[in-house]
């Protein structure tokens, strides 16, 4: 057992930052917790093969505070974390590395719960809830609700059916031109049911394998993912990695509309304002794929699947909710949803102490 564990300064507005090392298992994660104001902190785990340390330490503080504003927005009484692992998915993951990350979550006694992201299998989430009780997603005991990943598409094409109905007056996709970038879990099965709706199909991923199942089984075209933005098409469906979307890309794409699974989609804030200005409605991603974390939630309050059941049709009658109130105050998504956010947030601190 030679897990090291460093409390570092969170950033203002955080309330933990952990780095756990195991020398013995090549272990090198960050866990966050934002904020556990509405409930403890939940949020998956990423294993990615980031350049540096501050690369990591970068993107666990902004999948954490996203965590807390998606958490909030979906009515979960669970809190804002994250928790990311240094290292190559294929290569550097191992059980060894993967219980001693169990044990590093372990460690915050339960004000943290990690579930499946990017990098990370149902599998492997089982292998660390052998350390913790605090790993969920999982496939098997009395709660389990299994694999997240299709209920997060599940609700972003909910919430992509709700957008082509207000930018293009019809709900219905048959021979619209969707690109799906990114086909890990999320991305396939939302190309799957864009595949059924009668959407064109565009796809594209680092992943060879990805791509031909994507071309054989959904008559999917393959792009290039460096011509992304020259590609024309009407909606645009990020679902890989965060900061897709810059000032720069936003002037060269020709989607109609952006609604995907991606965490942290807009490099910036000011990016939502250059979309506006062109005319292309943004769904705010930290609404649009609540769907896996409201699945989690049920095995984290111990409610099983119709926890799940009963709120998954919600996330797409929060994002009307937000188009509504967008189109009516002329503020984008993201700036209203943020109030919302900011406002759930206070009204929980505001009861938080008077109980106190």
């Amino acid at each position: 057992m030679t897990l090291n564990l460093t409390e570092e300064t969170a950033p203002e507005g955080y309330e933990r930052l952990v780095f756990a090392q195991d020398p013995e298992s090549g272990l090198q994660a960050f866990i966050c917790v934002h904020s556990t104001v509405l409930g403890p902190a939940a949020g998956g785990c990423r294993m990615w093969n980031y350049a540096t340390v501050d690369e990591a330490r970068t993107d666990v503080l902004r999948l954490a505070e996203g965590m807390t504003s998606k958490n909030a927005m979906a009515d979960l009484a669970l809190g804002g974390g994250k928790s990311v692992i240094i290292g190559n998915p294929q290569s550097d993951k191992s059980p060894a590395l993967l219980r001693a990350f169990g044990r590093a979550v372990q460690s915050l006694d339960g004000s943290y719960y990690t579930a499946e992201d990017v990098g990370i299998s149902p599998d492997d989430m089982k292998i660390v809830a052998e350390e913790t009780p605090y790993a969920v997603g999982l496939e098997d005991g009395a709660h389990g609700t299994g694999d997240p990943s299709p209920f997060t598409a599940q609700g972003v094409f909910q919430c992509l059916l709700v957008g082509a109905e207000v930018v293009f007056g019809t709900s219905d996709l048959s021979g619209r031109r969707v690109l799906v970038q990114g086909l890990g879990h999320v991305g396939m099965s939302l190309a799957e049911k864009l595949h059924g709706a009668g959407a064109e199909l565009i796809v594209a991923d680092i992943n060879e394998a990805a791509l031909q199942h994507a071309k054989t089984a959904f008559g999917a075209t393959i792009c290039d993912p460096a011509e992304i933005f020259e590609t024309e098409m009407d909606i645009l469906a990020p679902c890989a990695l965060g900061g897709v979307l810059t000032e720069a890309t936003a002037q060269k794409l020709s989607a109609k509309l952006v609604c995907g699974a991606a965490n942290n989609q807009l490099e910036t804030p000011e990016v939502a304002d250059a979309l506006r200005a062109r005319g292309i409605r943004y769904l705010p991603d930290y609404v649009v794929n609540a769907g896996g974390i409201i699945s989690v939630a049920g095995e984290i309050h111990k409610a099983g699947t119709s926890y799940r059941t009963e709120r998954l049709d919600g996330v797409a009658a929060r994002i009307r909710t937000l188009v509504d109130l967008s189109d009516k105050t002329g503020r984008t998504t993201t700036a209203v949803a943020d109030d919302m956010v900011a406002d759930i947030l206070a009204k929980a601190s505001d009861a938080a102490r008077g109980a106190a």
